[in-house]
This record gives C-alpha cells, sequence and structure tokens, in this order.
C-alpha cells in the first residue's frame, strides 16, 4: 500500500516570532501537511536557511518583501514556489485575530495545490 507523502509547507515572515510561528502551529496537526517556519532577517528567532527551501514544497510568505528577499538572498538556488498572503504585521503570536487571518488566505491556498 503506497502512502501519499504530505506536502512540505514552509511558513516565512519577518522575524518568525508571530506570524509564521502562528501558522505552523494552525497547521501543525493537519495530516495533508508538513510545516516548518522560518524568518528573512539574519536577527530572525529561527533565520530561513538553504536547507529549508531545498526540503520545501511551497512557501508561504506574509508580503511581497519577504518574497522578495528570499529570492535575492537565494538566487543562486532553484527555489519552490512561493505564494504571497498579505498578512499584516502587528498582530501578537497565536492572537485569534492573527488565526482568522491566516485561514481564510492560507486554506484556499492548500486546496489549490493539493486539489490540482
Amino acid at each position: 500500500m503506497e502512502m501519499n507523502p504530505r506536502l512540505r509547507v514552509l511558513f516565512v515572515c519577518a522575524m518568525n516570532q508571530w506570524r509564521s510561528p502562528t501558522a505552523e502551529v494552525l497547521y501543525r496537526s493537519d495530516p495533508r501537511l508538513e510545516v516548518r517556519s522560518a524568518g528573512v532577517r539574519t536577527d530572525a528567532n529561527r533565520p530561513i536557511r538553504a536547507a529549508d527551501l531545498e526540503w520545501a514544497d511551497v512557501v508561504f510568505v506574509m508580503d511581497r518583501q519577504q518574497k522578495a528577499r528570499i529570492r535575492e538572498q537565494f538566487r543562486d538556488m532553484e527555489l519552490p514556489e512561493i505564494r504571497v498572503l498579505e498578512i499584516p504585521d502587528g498582530l501578537i503570536y497565536m492572537d485569534p485575530e492573527l488565526q482568522r487571518l491566516l485561514r481564510l488566505a492560507i486554506d484556499p491556498e492548500i486546496d489549490s495545490i493539493l486539489n490540482g
């Protein structure tokens, strides 16, 4: 019996402090996914590494600047698809409004990837 591999999703924000760790927690128990989070800033709680991008099937960034920063920082790599969620900064870790915004942005993206 062959198992379908889970979609590997990397959530990225600036500092890996509020937005991307919240997304990681929200989707950690989704049986369709493997998730990680990272930040684009060098002083992030968990800075993004080449190994994260090699691991990921898709990267969800919170804004366009983060996508540009990844493309610049890792310009010599073949990058996975990077999708911009447009999640504003300013909401703290696990804030109910942040959770709502993340689910509204991420759920349809995950469904479109998994259902073609």
